[in-house]
């Protein structure tokens, strides 16, 4: 059923909750209004944000965009910087959605959803490997997917569960919001700017209904063994145990997706054999494929066993390195103490994510190379005699780096009750 009614939903104490979702450490938007400084006059702000929404009268702002650079480093990625009270506005309106399609989505989908992260996805493509014994995996790889989201399509996808006129009257003014760079404005005709706090959640809308769905009501019964898929947003896998299943669906994909104004990036989308070594084998024959910035392959177990195993994509390794050889190159006439305690919290926060159970090899030698940028930068802060590693050596005896930490271990969460 279609809600004609959900615009009632937001009031003064729904833009309270979505000013408190919304980060205020952003980037301000055209208008160069931060967060501190629409608090100032909050209750009035936030009156006159709901007049306007409810009566028709607000008005999308254009969107700030900005680049940033591709893991790859050769390209960037376009984001969409909207102004604070847009980005409350959009939080309100997404809060509502949410609590509509979250009944709607399916369990292959994990990201931009309450409850559900990029580790959670992780271990259920890492299980359902295991259980079929790998199995031949297409990568799938959206060419500019937030670029490319059909307007059209998407107002008819809204159309099947969301009618409130108010709801669907703002969302198409941000649709067709402008874009300011290099000080000129267009008007894109496809697409929802990356950064904008409702396009993940259109985006995930759209994405199920042209993926999700069909996946499990076209696909499923008609494959011969075993399949399932893990998407976040639009990074996503298919898994076959059949590679007959794997050829027919890699066949259809391209259509089914130009049908909703969506191309494949012909190198990146890609069929990998992943199944299972024999126990014979020293060595994997098995390909590798990437996911959430983790390289997937089968390696030995302490045990001798194959199993699925995950490490650090390199390209994210490399984007890594590079991110702290500039903060060193910025920060080297910065007190050692200082830069350790930044560079000690940037390992730490690199650990958070990628600190998995069977990537800590990975995580050690990342912490080496930040030894070895530190040391190379530390070396450029005068023209003094250069350091030599050995006494580098007793300059981190002095101050102790952090250890390499598996934060998401399936042993230690195997052992709660």
């Amino acid at each position: 059923m279609a809600f004609t009614t959900l615009a009632h939903h937001i009031d003064g104490n729904l833009l309270d909750q979505a000013m408190l979702r919304t980060r205020r450490d952003g980037a301000p938007g055209v208008d160069g209004q931060t967060a501190e400084q629409y608090a100032q006059n909050l209750r009035d702000n936030l009156r006159s944000l709901l007049d306007r929404f409810k009566s028709g009268t607000y008005r999308a702002p254009n969107v700030r965009r900005v680049h940033i650079a591709k893991a790859d480093g050769t390209k960037t990625r376009p984001i969409g910087v909207p102004t604070f009270e847009d980005k409350v506005l959009q939080r309100a309106v997404a809060m509502v959605l949410e609590a509509v399609y979250e009944q709607d989505f399916l369990d292959c989908s994990y990201g931009f959803r309450p409850g559900r992260s990029a580790h959670q996805a992780l271990e259920a493509l890492w299980k359902g490997l295991m259980e079929m014994g790998g199995g031949v995996v297409i990568e799938v790889d959206i060419q500019s997917f937030f670029d490319s989201l059909g307007h059209g399509q998407l107002r008819a996808i809204l159309d099947q569960r969301v009618r409130d006129g108010v709801l669907r009257r703002a969302i198409d003014k941000w649709l067709a919001a402008g874009v300011l760079e290099d000080g000129a404005v267009t008007y894109p005709e496809s697409g929802t700017p990356q950064g904008g706090v409702i396009s993940p959640l259109l985006a995930n809308i759209y994405l199920h209904e042209v993926l999700d769905r069909w996946f499990e009501e076209a696909v499923k019964p008609r494959m011969e063994g075993k399949t399932f898929l893990i998407r976040y947003a639009d990074d996503l896998v298919m898994v076959f145990a059949s590679e007959r299943d794997a050829r027919r669906v890699m066949e259809v994909l391209p259509e089914r997706f130009g049908k909703y104004g969506l191309s494949l990036h012909p190198e990146k989308t890609r069929t990998v054999d992943f199944r299972k070594p024999q126990p014979h084998q020293r060595q994997s024959g098995a390909g590798t494929f990437d996911l959430l910035g983790f390289t997937h392959y089968w390696g030995r177990t302490r045990k001798g066993r194959w199993a699925v195993q995950r490490k650090t994509a390199s390209e994210r390794v490399t984007r890594a390195v590079k991110a702290i050889a500039q903060w060193c190159r910025a920060n080297r006439h910065e007190p050692i103490a200082q830069q350790h305690r930044t560079l000690g919290r940037k390992f730490k926060g690199h650990c958070a994510y990628y600190g998995i159970t069977g990537n800590a090899a990975a995580l050690a030698r990342f912490r080496h190379s930040i030894f070895r940028v530190w040391h190379r930068w530390l070396n450029r802060r005068s023209q003094r005699p250069r350091m030599p590693w050995e006494r580098f050596q007793q300059l981190l005896q002095h101050y102790p780096f952090p250890p390499v930490v598996v934060v998401h271990s399936v042993f230690r969460h195997a052992a709660r009750p």
